[in-house]
């Protein structure tokens, strides 16, 4: 086994890791941390995620690998949301086949050994509202967008021009019985801190609908 490998196996916490990590572990030539990198990668010991960004290949994984955890590491600030974040919460029935996340920063999309990773900028007052830190079985940590949330920035980041529930319900399959759990302290709190005329109009009316 790759002597990088034995490193991370025996102090990393998670099965990815940084550039900076590998200095960490192995102070002094910059050379030889490169080849260690590069001969791990060669033996397929560890995946090379993006620029600076790696984990540990899954026959070394002491931890499952979480791809929601992973996506904030990808590219940050961030949390699951969209139909990454509608999937997980049961709202939308259909499968999705890439981890869809808003971004504090520029929209962008890295194609990765892992699956893809899909960033889009949701302009807001605070960005990690109606947003939870959840934990999962193996200690990874992820950032998950309430279902309302999700559905604003939905809206936000593909031009939906709805008014209330009826395209929801028709065009994302969206259960009606699911919005049995929305809360008018939700909805107040999602309109006042979009900074979009689109979302505040579908939340506003969205509220109209429920009667909230």
């Amino acid at each position: 086994m790759n002597k990088l490998t034995e490193r991370v196996l025996g102090t990393m916490p998670w099965c990815q890791f940084t550039g900076q990590d590998v200095a960490t572990l192995f102070p002094g030539s910059e050379n030889r941390r490169y080849g260690l990198v590069k001969r791990a990668i060669a033996a397929g010991e560890i995946v090379h995620i993006r620029r600076g960004l790696y984990c540990l290949a899954s026959r070394h994984q002491q931890k499952s690998m979480n791809l929601y955890a992973l996506a904030q590491h990808v590219y940050g600030p961030s949390y699951i949301s969209l139909e990454s974040a509608l999937g997980w919460h049961g709202w939308i029935p259909e499968a999705v086949h890439a981890i869809t996340s808003a971004s504090f920063k520029k929209s962008k999309e890295f194609r990765t050994p892992l699956g893809i990773f899909s960033y889009d900028r949701v302009p807001q007052r605070v960005f990690y509202t109606e947003v939870e830190r959840l934990v999962d079985a193996s200690g990874n940590v992820f950032l998950m967008a309430s279902p309302l949330k999700a559905l604003a920035d939905y809206v936000y980041v593909r031009k939906k021009d709805w008014t209330g529930i009826e395209p929801v319900v028709g065009s994302l399959r969206v259960e009606p019985e699911e919005f049995e759990q929305v809360t008018r302290a939700t909805l107040e709190a999602l309109i006042g801190n979009c900074s979009h005329s689109c979302v505040r109009r579908f939340l506003e009316g969205l509220r109209k609908d429920l009667h909230l």
